[in-house]
């Protein structure tokens, strides 16, 4: 039983991961000296390239509905 368009399906799937990532990026940082300016550019590019990544991984299974 499936609700919703994929399209907004995967959306949200895959920046939440990406969400996830970059705050585990957060709270490792916090274990050494590091700027926060470092940390939150660091932890921005981590989402970025998540987002990137999981895209077009995420979007074909949400769409074949194994997700």
């Amino acid at each position: 039983m499936k609700s919703g368009s994929p399209g907004l399906t995967s959306f949200v799937i895959y920046t939440s991961i990406s969400l996830v990532v970059s705050g585990l990026f957060l709270v490792l940082t916090l274990l050494r000296e590091h700027t926060w300016v470092a940390r939150l550019g660091g932890a921005g590019w981590v989402f970025l390239l998540s987002m990137i990544v999981l895209m077009p991984v995420v979007i074909p299974r949400v769409k074949k509905g194994r997700w």
